[in-house]
């Protein structure tokens, strides 16, 4: 994916609870971040530590040149992306996963996008 012009990492993962930035993406691109209205521990990403969740930033991003979105992440330490998309992206935008073509179809505006 692209964020702001630069090519970043995404993960779209069923398995997450939440949507996801990595401090080092907001960080190195100098995106504004907000408080967490609920400040949370996430045990899930990292051996057995807690990562408390205090901030969020709302992200534009681009998938090829026929996808644009903009999502609410939390910000978090993390190595394995730059972006993670969970369920609650999956579940706003209707996204379907094909695990045999492994492709995604994202429903937007009555339109289907592969």
């Amino acid at each position: 994916c692209s964020i702001g012009n630069k090519i970043c990492c995404m993960i779209i993962d069923s398995g997450s609870c939440a949507n996801v930035a990595s401090t080092t993406l907001v960080t190195k691109l100098g995106l504004p971040t907000t408080s967490h209205p609920k400040p949370y521990k996430l045990q899930w990403l990292n051996n057995g530590n807690q990562l408390k969740v205090t901030h969020q930033v709302l992200l534009s991003f681009s998938i090829g040149k026929h996808y644009n979105d903009e999502v609410l992440c939390d910000v978090i330490p993390m190595d394995a992306c730059h972006l993670l998309l969970g369920r609650p992206w999956q579940f706003d935008r209707s996204v379907i996963h094909d695990g045999r073509k492994n492709t995604y179809t994202i429903k937007r505006d009555e339109k289907r996008l592969y």
